[in-house]
């Protein structure tokens, strides 16, 4: 039989890697028969305005990860400031800065950071970003969001 395809090896190192972390909050594993569409989750670190919300997070690997970074976006609802109405994601890893050193994990802790840390200053979403300075009003609006079905998972 031909040997394994490199991006298979890649990404099976990648979920041994996250399996054996226990990284508190983040998840990742493949979505059905395929190893090259993930489905990944991360809650809301505590002490944060997303704190108790979980996320679904779709990735998509390329034939040349790693040395191309995944697509990653919200698979559902997100507000906030680097996150589009599409899930989009506006993330330096993901586009110019990613790295092959790189990994699934990488991504989920550094998506998981960018709930506390948000970039104000190129934001996908201007009313999060607006309401980024102000803590209180933030986590409310986003508890009503959740209360609505349009948060989280």
């Amino acid at each position: 039989s031909p040997p394994p395809h490199p991006l298979s090896l890649s990404l099976s190192l990648s979920l041994s890697t996250l399996q054996s972390s226990a990284d508190p909050g983040v998840s990742a594993f493949p979505s059905g028969d395929s190893l090259f569409a993930w489905t990944g989750t991360i809650s809301g670190p505590e002490g944060t305005a997303y704190e108790g919300l979980t996320y679904r997070l779709a990735f998509s690997f390329p034939p040349e990860y790693p040395f191309s970074p995944p697509a990653v976006r919200f698979d559902c609802p997100c507000f906030h400031p680097n996150v589009d109405a599409a899930g989009n994601i506006c993330l330096d890893i993901l586009q110019d800065k990613w790295s092959a050193a790189f990994s699934v994990r990488t991504v989920l802790l550094s998506l998981q950071s960018l709930l506390q840390d948000a970039n104000t200053a190129s934001p996908l979403n201007a009313y999060a970003a607006s309401l980024w300075a102000s803590p209180e009003e933030y986590r409310a609006l986003l508890l009503a969001k959740a209360a609505a079905g349009e948060q989280g998972v």
